[in-house]
């Protein structure tokens, strides 16, 4: 009842584990109107990357104007993502830390501090920020303690399993100790109509890897996630 024959929709439907596919079935709830000028491959791309973004920076990491954000991993869908809707917000102070192959596209977002991990460790370097974004989880919790400020916030999305148990773990002593650890629990959608209305403004676009795949070629698509090279999202076109 809320979409008719022929309307164009998108949404996030990983919560089923499926595979890819040129049809599927979804509930209407899961699925948002697709704004005029965006594409079939932005659409593909945003759901589930931009709600993990929103959901870190303004759910749980309550990011407010004037705050120093550090995006750890900010070179993939998420981190551009992040990037952008915290300058939305009016922050300015944005810290990335990725590869040294993704730091120009991420300047080219509007970062103004870049950090290459192969270079610099951001949690030994003596700076600190009120709220880590974390998408790669590859560092002990004390590590990135270390990098924060007294009041600061760490929120990840994702990354290592072994290290997001324990951050799981140190979110839950956070409850009894303050401390600021928190581990993001995806509500998939929640914020579609948010970022389709950042979209339809300009301040918020999508980037997609040069590289392009078709459904034939997925398993090849996902050995080059895999490896950490692409640069925003990676996207498979059934044309």
């Amino acid at each position: 009842t809320k979409f008719k024959i022929g309307d164009k929709v998108y949404g996030d439907l990983s919560g089923r584990w499926g595979g890819f596919a040129e049809y599927v079935c979804a509930p209407e709830d899961s699925l948002a109107a697709i704004p005029p000028s965006m594409t079939f491959e932005e659409a593909a791309a945003i759901p589930q990357a931009a709600m993990l973004a929103v959901q870190g920076l303004i759910d749980e990491g309550n990011l407010q104007r004037g705050q120093n954000l550090l995006i750890n991993g900010a070179g993939g869908g998420v981190g551009t993502f992040a990037l952008q809707i915290a300058q939305s917000l009016g922050v300015t102070n944005i810290t990335v830390v990725d590869k040294a192959s993704k730091l120009e596209m991420l300047t080219s977002l509007g970062a103004k501090h870049c950090i290459d991990y192969t270079q610099q460790d951001f949690t030994n370097n003596g700076l600190t920020y009120d709220l880590i974004l974390d998408t790669k989880t590859n560092r002990t919790v004390s590590h990135y303690l270390r990098a924060l400020n007294p009041d600061g916030r760490y929120i990840t999305v994702g990354g290592d399993l072994s290290r997001l148990l324990k951050i799981f773990m140190a979110s839950w002593a956070n409850k009894i100790s303050k401390r600021n650890v928190s581990l993001v629990a995806l509500k998939p959608n929640k914020d579609l109509p948010y970022i389709s209305k950042l979209f339809e403004d300009g301040k918020l676009k999508c980037v997609i890897d040069e590289k392009r795949f078709r459904l034939e070629d997925a398993r090849e698509a996902m050995h080059y996630f895999g490896s950490g090279d692409h640069k925003g999202k990676v996207v498979i076109s059934l044309k």
